[in-house]
């Protein structure tokens, strides 16, 4: 068993949790210091399949030296976030573009697409 302390995103409480689990086995984790069920879920899976929202920037064709904000729209694993972010350096888009306009459809494979943060005229 490994044991593993995290403190909780999933809601303001913040809790220190611990977290004690199998590798490869999502039915091993045993989470205490929770105060809500979000805590759980969260380390169970944090210790099982990490994943993070990815934001960065794309380059405007038709506006040379200005950047559009982009994230992914949902979260991508953990081990693909390099992959993700060296994908964005090499896309690019064209004005005007709005808030929500998907970018690049399935980034590296992970089943999220990348959307525009901020409105680019």
């Amino acid at each position: 068993m490994e044991t593993r302390e995290l403190t909780c995103i999933g809601c303001p409480m913040g809790c220190r949790l611990t977290v004690e689990f199998e590798k490869g086995n999502r039915d091993s984790v045993k989470v205490t210091g929770n105060t809500c069920p979000r805590g759980v879920t969260y380390a169970i899976d944090e210790v099982t399949n990490p994943t993070r929202t990815v934001t960065g920037t794309v380059r405007i064709d038709n506006r040379p030296g200005k950047v559009a904000p982009v994230k992914t729209k949902t979260p991508v694993p953990k081990d693909k976030i390099f992959d993700v972010a060296k994908k964005l350096c090499e896309i690019s888009v064209s004005a005007p573009i709005s808030i929500g306009d998907t970018v690049c459809a399935d980034i590296c494979g992970t089943g999220s697409d990348v959307v525009a943060t901020r409105n680019m005229e």
